[in-house]
């Protein structure tokens, strides 16, 4: 998969992207990760400005329309081939969650647009965004964090990127379900021990408990999950 991001701090990504899986996907061709910076398509080839006051007199700054519309259009088409879906990352947007991420694998590339300050004008949302997604119910500085947790996310599934031991099927939400209590060694710790189920080396009764304990977390800690998972699966 191809993943654009337009930014005002390219700098941002790249500890983010250096590392762990995202360097393994790197790697191994699995995914492309291009960052450009949003002022290079500035009209004022001075100062490289790219933000301006709000009609109506609300405080703080937006975007202005004519940067992020240069480097989005530049973006898709350097993608062309690929027909990328364009993503702001918005705290007005759809709440992201694993099966949001799962239906994003279907695309070849996405153009993920990173917002500051107050936002982007509303003319480039209209016009050349296809999607807005938010991860959560709380305002951030920017979109480069949300991007970085859309990148990973969505790498994690790709066929390739894990291996046994990061398996994404173990994760929680995969399935609908919080992931069950995970244990290594020692056996004993601090007096607590490993339940005896998981030492026992009966697959199936393994697979049963991790499978009860996994409803029973969610029940208790995300009643919202268990009431959805329960109508899918019509427990």
């Amino acid at each position: 998969m191809f993943f654009d991001i337009l930014t005002l701090f390219p700098s941002m990504f790249t500890g983010a992207f250096s590392d762990s899986i995202i360097k393994r996907a790197l790697e191994r061709k699995l995914i492309s990760i291009d960052i450009h910076d949003i002022r290079d398509y500035s009209d004022d080839l001075k100062h490289k400005t790219v933000d301006d006051y709000p009609y109506g007199g609300n405080a703080g700054m937006l975007i202005r329309p004519q940067p992020l519309a240069g480097a989005i259009k530049d973006a898709k088409e350097r993608l062309k081939e690929f027909k990328p879906l364009v993503i702001y990352l918005s705290p007005q947007g759809e709440l992201l969650n694993q099966q949001l991420v799962k239906s994003l694998l279907d695309e070849k590339a996405l153009i993920l647009l990173c917002g500051r300050y107050k936002g982007i004008d509303q003319r480039v949302c209209d016009k050349y965004v296809d999607r807005e997604i938010s991860i959560g119910d709380y305002v951030l500085s920017g979109g480069e964090i949300p991007a970085m947790v859309m990148v990973d996310a969505i790498t994690r599934l790709i066929p390739g990127v894990l291996g046994n031991r990061d398996s994404a099927e173990n994760d929680s939400h995969f399935n609908g379900l919080l992931s069950c209590p995970q244990y290594t060694r020692p056996e004993v710790f601090e007096q607590m021990s490993v339940p005896e189920v998981l030492v026992s080396g009966h697959h199936a009764k393994i697979l049963q408990w991790q499978k009860e304990q996994s409803i029973e977390m969610t029940r208790k800690r995300r009643p919202d999950l268990w009431e959805k998972y329960k109508e899918i699966h019509e427990v």
